[in-house]
Formats: C-alpha cells, sequence, structure tokens
C-alpha cells in the first residue's frame, strides 16, 4: 500500500515538472518572436515609406560661407491660422511616387526645352505676389526660398545637365548683383561704419523660366510620360555700359528634388479658392503654356531652334517650328493606334 503511495506522488511531481517546462518553453518561444515582428515591421516602413522632411545637399554647402544667405523679403508668419477652415493636412502633403519606366519598354524617347512665359494669361499664377505663412507666393520666391533654406541643391547654368553644384552666396550675386558699402549709422545720426549688404532681389523683373523634360512612349503601358528634369529661372543682363545681352537661365534645379516642395504651396485660381491645385499637380497636369525652343528631334547639332538655318530673324517661323514638334510627337503617339 505505501509503495503504491509513493508512485503515486513521484507520478504527480513527473507530471507538475513536466508541465512547468511546457509553459516555460512556450514563453521562451514567444518572448524571442515579439522582437523579430517589431523588427521586420520598422523594416518595412522604412523601405515603403520615404520622409518628406527637406534635407541639406552635403555637395552643395562644403563651400559655403557662414554668411551664405539671399537678399530676399521675409515674410512673418501669423499669430492665428488665417483661414476659416483647417487646411493643415493640405499643406503636409507629400507627392505620389513616379511610375517605374524600364529602359526596354522605352520605345521613344525624345528630349525637349520649353519657354515659360508668365506674362501669358494661362501662366499668370507664377506672378502671384500674394505673402502667406510658407512665404511669397511667386514662382521664383518658391525657387530662391527652397535655396535659403537648403531643401535643394542649385546648378550652375553652365550646362543643363546638373553638373556643377552652386552656393546661395553665388546666386545671390549672379540675381542681385555685387555687395556694396553701406554706411551705418547710430541713433544720433553719427556715422559708425559700414556694412556690405546686397539690393533685395526684384522678384517682378524675372517672369520667364526654362524647363528641360523627356517624353518617353512606355510600351508595357502604352502610354506617353512627359517628365520635367529641370527648371531654370531667365533674366536678361545688362552690362554696366547699358548694352543688352539678352536673356540668359541664372541656375537650373533638379525637378524631381523639388517635387516635395512644390506639393506644399497652393496655385493661385482666381476663380474658386477652393479647389487650388499645388504647383506639383500643375506641372504633373500640364497645365501650363511653354513654348518648344530645342528638341532633339532632327537635330543633330544640338541647336536651338532660333539658330536654324534661315529661322534667325523669323520669330513668327521659330514658333512655328515649336509647333511642329509638338505635332510630330502627336503624331507618333496616334499612329501607334489603329481604329
Amino acid at each position: 500500500m505505501k509503495t503504491q503511495i509513493v508512485k503515486y506522488l513521484f507520478l504527480c511531481i513527473l507530471t507538475v515538472s513536466f508541465g512547468n517546462i511546457a509553459m516555460a518553453q512556450k514563453k521562451k518561444r514567444v518572448a524571442s518572436k515579439r522582437p523579430t515582428t517589431k523588427k521586420t515591421a520598422k523594416t518595412k516602413t522604412k523601405s515603403n515609406v520615404k520622409s518628406s522632411t527637406a534635407t541639406i545637399d552635403s555637395v552643395a554647402v562644403v563651400a559655403a560661407p557662414a554668411n551664405d544667405t539671399l537678399p530676399i523679403k521675409k515674410v512673418a508668419k501669423s499669430l492665428r491660422r488665417d483661414a476659416a477652415v483647417d487646411d493643415d493636412a493640405i499643406r503636409d502633403r507629400t507627392p505620389l511616387p513616379y511610375e517605374n519606366l524600364r529602359a526596354d519598354d522605352a520605345v521613344y524617347r525624345h528630349k525637349i526645352w520649353r519657354e515659360i512665359d508668365a506674362r501669358e494669361k494661362i501662366n499668370l499664377p507664377f506672378r502671384y505676389s500674394a505673402d502667406e505663412n510658407n512665404g511669397n507666393q511667386r514662382f521664383i520666391s518658391i525657387l530662391l526660398q527652397a535655396i535659403q533654406d537648403s531643401s535643394v541643391t542649385v546648378f550652375n547654368s553652365i550646362d543643363d545637365r546638373f553638373t556643377t553644384p552652386m552656393t546661395t552666396s553665388q546666386v545671390a550675386k549672379i540675381i542681385a548683383g555685387d555687395e556694396v558699402d553701406v554706411v551705418t549709422t547710430d541713433t544720433l545720426g553719427n556715422v559708425t561704419g559700414s556694412k556690405k549688404m546686397r539690393n533685395e532681389i526684384n522678384m517682378d523683373s524675372i517672369y520667364k523660366f526654362r524647363i528641360k523634360e523627356e517624353v518617353v512612349f512606355d510600351k508595357e503601358s502604352s502610354r506617353l510620360f512627359f517628365r520635367i528634369l529641370g527648371i531654370a529661372p531667365l533674366k536678361r543682363i545688362i552690362t554696366p555700359q547699358g548694352q543688352d545681352l539678352g536673356e540668359t537661365e541664372v541656375f537650373w534645379v533638379y525637378y524631381p528634388d523639388m517635387r516635395a516642395t512644390f506639393a506644399k504651396y497652393e496655385v493661385y485660381n482666381g476663380k474658386n479658392f477652393g479647389a487650388r491645385m499645388s504647383w506639383e499637380e500643375l506641372f504633373e497636369s500640364r497645365m501650363f503654356y511653354g513654348r518648344i525652343i530645342k528638341s532633339t528631334i532632327d537635330n543633330p547639332y544640338d541647336q536651338f531652334i532660333r539658330n536654324y538655318k534661315g529661322l534667325q530673324e523669323n520669330t513668327i517661323l521659330q514658333l512655328l517650328e515649336g509647333e511642329n514638334i509638338k505635332e510630330k510627337i502627336f503624331n507618333y503617339e496616334q499612329d501607334l493606334w489603329s481604329y
């Protein structure tokens, strides 16, 4: 009888021990899985979601001096909500990523250069001069503010292939001229010294812009894509002797780098302020007019249209040649379809 009781107690002890071991292994398994799950989720979030915060490009800022600023007007921010609706979410939006285009699917590719004149009626939003919390709303002001905030790298206009970065002071010198000595005085009007300053940039003097884009027909989606590559403001250069050197590019900015900035600025809509689009949407929707001044179509000498033989002195024929290039692209796409 005693032997049976001892065997029974021993069996109970073994059962309880096995149960405790099984529970411990289960807890250990669960504890080991949790960090793996968190790590996977963190990795996926990092790979799929791209931050929209502006990053400073070290290539263009390495040689920048301490006082590397642009002489542009500072716009004070409103201390209260200057709107009847909550539009914070709209101003914090980010652009959608581009659809990937494979080189093997691009059966038709050409580069096109256009010139946008903001004095034309369809392009008047480029000259909207109101001040808002994110700065002045002129298009040139948006570009200069992005350069001032180091959220985009600016490239020299020696070429349009984005090869030579510029500092902010170099941009200021081209747009506003050299620094001049300005006399400083105290409260009593006594001269205390002098300091170097630049004249404030006249934003209304820059009303033309040049864009470089590539047109691609993608056979995989059977669509014609227009992808803007760069934007450059134009400025008329007049020497101190009064000689007019014509309009030239001030600098180039890489358009894909500017998309996040453009998405935060709204385009003026005089008919309905409730239906205002962002500048990124305007460019992607092609809601502007720019005449074609150069293309890679039938242009083995890489010339601007104004330099074509027989067109140098006839601006009407230059405009018609640009429309002819546009028609060639349109006809290529249409000829691919049968009705």
